[in-house]
């Protein structure tokens, strides 16, 4: 809502030093969010005159038409002769008043005007336009031209009000009311502690038998219609500048006279009206919902199709206005138009002013459901005064009356559903114990009078809260209202004290151990949002009945193609992974940490709880009995360079082993033992998929898998190619954990080094080799480490040779040579029983 402050003026008495800014103070501690203050005319500078145009010589030897113009300004020249001046629009004519930038003016975005010779002849001045003076869209597309009875030479930046301050208010929903001059003069007024002129305060005639005929066939979305009815319209009325500019200084493009005088009542009450051509209507008007596949064009020219939900304005015909959002093009306003034989005027003289009070839920439903959102329905959603609709509608027929010559006809419709009015009751010190804060009952009923309620009783308030205050319907409302009116600012700030010796869980130590881990092996965090679509599923290649695919779908997600909560991580991660590559990162390394969920076999319902008590223990164990299982996992992607080639050496690309080496990191931050073997699962590659398992309880359980991608899922997800991923399930890494890790001991005695190389069936995996390695070795063995991998002729066909850098040592001696060669005997012949192993070369 933008807010003119010289319109505000003219509501609240500010003191003459207040500035937008001040007021803009004001009102944000008020509780309005005040986004910017626009100081329209920042950098103009005059002379800026009226001038009336005496000649026009069209200049037709350039490409495009140039006219060549001397201007009467006046005396205010300084001499009184003609101005000669050039200009390229067409809209204007002999005699026509326009705006005149005489030279040393300096126009927004310092244009500074003087005296110049251009296509051949003097030009001193400028004739201006609205887009020149920085004045907002008036609908010419060209010069101002000024209605003839101002004077030559007077002072332009006064008669267009070119100096003011617009406050730009984001208005929420709660607050509607602001989304007029009267809400934000009441509350300045409240604010600054002065008294509101309220502009809705008119002598408004009764209801009586002679106004124009209204059926409402549904009261529920039409609780209130007032239609008035004025007749003797001059057709070639236009508005005047000063309902132009404030029109233009909210934001709002000047039409017609009828039509801007309904935006402007609009404005100022915050009553959306409509103004019908008395003539176009046939029979009473009628208010109605629509009939399922109705057709109906509005003033937009588009033909629309109705639903049996959208509330309708109809004559006889059938519809002529959706109710609360649109008008229709069949009782449209019309423009004057002048005969071309006999002169005359033809254009709207009667029409008929609708101001009615709709269901603000059916509105927005209809908004919504056709796409047209206007300045009307965006008053209705947010709950428009019903009290407003009689006063706005006399409004708009005094200003017909007094701009258009028109005559107010006596016929006065007014329809009222019966309502009672609203009362909240609550106690006298609610909001000082939602506050904190000892206000006391004379604060609060004085807080809550300014705002416009009615306040009785002692201990027990009960309030009558306002028309134009849908919102307040709960003491906790009521108490909202006192605070922010007596200052959020003023509210004491306690900070919460922690009771000593509680820190971080073991858990919660573990996962940002993990999260420093990866970022020190050079992966970069993504938060991804929670939600996938079953789509993503059958790209990543799972499996038919796969426990991923049973996903805990949302009421009300907030995408339809997104409308399940995650069960693995990859399809964020994967995402990201191809945005960033799209947007020209093509190495990356990311990871992330959450939670994912695991729909059971058996989806169960989840018992809504009461509101009125403490749900017992029970009813909070039945709820997270439905609830499904949510384990933490963590999950890495690579693509691109893992090292980046240079002077240093070539690089090397991401590759299987990086993923694999990722969930190890993993799993030693931990302190678990993960068994890394061959495997195949969804989206990897079969030839290039590991299997990562953890011992839990004495028994093995898969944890997750790593290694590279599937073509397939690259080509379905648009991936860089060779791209990597691992997923590991952080629970079950947590629960095969050994424990605290232990202080290091630095070792007071030499390694043995004794290495060894196998020759195994080309099937055998390398983990189960060194897994039988480690366990014949025995106690000696400090470490073990695969260096390399060989096949050829040498070792026979369908064999490959692991080679193994065994180191041992002792705590308590030094190791003889004997030692250690009986150890790594032991660990071979192990080898040799579990995996056929033969000592290459034996």
């Amino acid at each position: 809502m933008r807010v003119p402050l010289s319109w505000l003026r003219e509501y609240v008495d500010l003191p003459a030093t207040e500035t937008g800014r001040d007021v803009q103070t004001r009102l944000v501690a008020a509780g309005l969010e005040v986004e910017t203050v626009e100081q329209l005319g920042a950098g103009l500078k005059g002379p800026l005159v009226v001038g009336r145009v005496l000649t026009i010589e069209e200049l037709t030897e350039f490409k495009k038409p140039i006219r060549h113009c001397t201007v009467d300004v006046g005396q205010a020249n300084g001499t009184g002769e003609l101005q000669e001046i050039i200009c390229g629009a067409r809209n204007f004519a002999v005699g026509d008043k326009v705006v005149v930038a005489l030279p040393g003016a300096v126009l927004p975005g310092d244009f500074q005007i003087a005296e110049r010779k251009t296509y051949g002849r003097m030009s001193r001045g400028m004739i201006c336009s609205s887009s020149e003076l920085d004045m907002g869209d008036d609908g010419t597309k060209g010069i101002i031209v000024l209605p003839p009875e101002y004077e030559v030479g007077i002072d332009a930046t006064e008669l267009l009000e070119l100096f003011d301050e617009v406050l730009d208010i984001a208005v929420t929903p709660d607050r509607g009311y602001a989304l007029s001059l009267r809400g934000v003069a009441r509350e300045t007024a409240t604010a600054y502690g002065l008294p509101l002129r309220d502009p809705a305060l008119l002598d408004v005639p009764g209801p009586n038998a002679y106004g124009y005929p209204v059926n409402v066939s549904d009261p529920v979305g039409c609780d209130r219609f007032t239609a008035r009815t004025v007749v003797g319209l001059d057709p070639e009325a236009r508005s005047p500048i000063w309902l132009q500019r404030r029109l233009q200084k909210a934001g709002m493009r000047p039409i017609s006279l009828a039509v801007d005088i309904t935006n402007y009542v609009m404005l100022e009450l915050g009553q959306p009206l409509h103004a019908y051509d008395r003539t176009r209507l046939d029979g009473p008007i009628g208010v109605r919902r629509a009939e399922a596949g109705e057709k109906f064009t509005t003033l937009d020219g588009v033909n629309r199709v109705l639903d049996a939900g959208d509330l309708v304005i109809t004559d006889s015909r059938g519809p002529i206005g959706l109710a609360g959002v649109m008008g229709g093009a069949n009782t449209e306003i019309a423009d004057a138009e002048t005969h071309p034989e006999t002169g005359e005027v033809k254009g709207t003289t009667e029409v008929v002013i609708e101001a009615a009070h709709f269901d603000p839920i059916s509105i927005a439903r209809t908004a919504r459901r056709h796409k047209l959102a206007s300045e009307a329905s965006r008053r209705f959603e947010r709950g428009v005064d019903p009290e407003a609709g009689a006063a706005a509608a006399q409004r708009t027929v005094d200003l017909l009356v007094l701009l258009a010559g028109g005559t107010a006809e006596a016929g006065v419709t007014h329809v009222v559903a019966p309502s009672a009015p609203r009362t909240v009751t609550m106690r006298a010190d609610h909001p000082d114990r939602v506050a904190g804060v000892d206000y006391g009952r004379e604060t609060v009923v004085r807080r809550l009078q300014e705002v416009g309620c009615d306040v009785y009783g002692q201990d027990e308030l009960i309030v009558t809260v306002p028309s134009w205050r849908p919102d307040l319907a709960a003491p906790n409302d009521l108490a909202e209202e006192v605070i922010r009116l007596e200052g959020y600012e003023n509210l004491p700030s306690t900070l919460p004290k922690p009771p000593p010796g509680r820190g971080l869980t073991e858990r919660q130590r573990l996962h940002r151990r993990l999260g420093r881990a990866l970022a020190g092996a050079g992966y970069v965090e993504a938060l991804n949002y929670p939600f996938i679509g079953e789509q993503v599923l059958d790209q990543l290649g799972l499996a038919a009945d796969d426990p991923k695919r049973r996903l805990v779908t949302l009421v009300n997600p907030l995408s339809d193609e997104e409308p399940a909560l995650r069960s693995t991580l990859l399809p964020g991660l994967l995402g990201a992974l191809r945005r960033n590559d799209g947007r020209g990162s093509h190495d990356l390394a990311l990871f992330e940490t959450g939670l994912v969920f695991q729909a059971g076999e058996t989806p169960g319902v989840a018992l809504r709880l009461p509101v009125d008590r403490r749900p017992t223990d029970e009813e909070i164990a039945e709820l997270d009995a439905v609830l499904p299982a949510q384990p933490r996992h963590a999950a890495v992607v690579l693509a691109g360079a893992r090292e980046q080639a240079g002077w240093w050496g070539k690089g090397r690309p991401a590759e299987w082993a990086d993923a694999v080496e990722a969930a190890r990191s993993i799993a030693a931050e931990a302190r678990t033992e993960l068994t890394v073997r061959q495997g195949q699962y969804g989206p990897w590659h079969p030839g290039r998929c590991a299997e990562l398992v953890v011992v839990v309880d004495g028994e093995e359980r898969i944890a997750g898998h790593a290694g590279e991608l599937h073509p397939r899922v690259l080509k379905a997800l648009g991936l860089p190619a060779r791209t990597c991923a691992m997923e590991l399930d952080l629970d079950l890494v947590e629960q095969a954990s050994a424990g605290t890790v232990p202080a290091p001991r630095i070792a007071t005695f030499p390694v043995a080094t004794q290495d060894v190389a196998l020759v195994v069936d080309g099937q055998v995996p390398a983990a189960e080799v060194e897994k039988a390695l480690t366990d014949g070795a025995g106690e000696l063995l400090e470490s073990i480490r695969l260096f390399d991998v060989f096949t050829g002729e040498q070792i026979g066909e369908g064999k490959k040779s692991l080679a193994y850098a065994l180191r041992f040592r002792a705590p308590d001696r030094t190791l003889t040579v004997e030692e250690a060669s009986a150890a790594r005997d032991a660990a071979v012949a192990l080898a040799s029983e579990r995996t056929g192993a033969v000592l290459r070369g034996a």
